[in-house]
């Protein structure tokens, strides 16, 4: 399972297991496995304390991304991504036990 964090051209940020198609050496498109939109629930207010350490604390919520289907799998155009990295390992704790009901 390769769990990643996507920022689309929409501005949202969708958590899903996402696996790329190939073709011809390109990627043609992105499969994400149970897509969830990651919002948060209040501004993030970053801060540094004395010994230089970033204070991030966020309410998230995490929701089913197309709330009208109940494909699992969900096929996205290269075009409409931005980035795709590795999300907060607490991020993905709270995907996994709400997608699975558990946590790896």
């Amino acid at each position: 399972m390769s769990i990643k964090l996507s920022l689309l051209k929409s501005g949202e940020q969708v958590i899903s297991d996402i696996k790329e198609l190939v073709s011809e050496e390109s990627v043609r498109g992105y499969v994400f496995n149970k897509p969830h939109k990651v919002q948060t629930n209040r501004t993030i207010l970053l801060t540094e304390d004395e010994n230089g350490v970033d204070d991030r604390n966020v309410e998230i919520t995490l929701s089913p991304w197309i709330l009208l289907t109940d494909d699992e799998d969900i096929l996205v155009s290269p075009e409409w991504i931005v980035t795709i990295v590795e999300p907060l390992n607490s991020i993905v704790e709270m995907y996994q036990e709400k997608v699975n009901g558990q946590v790896d």
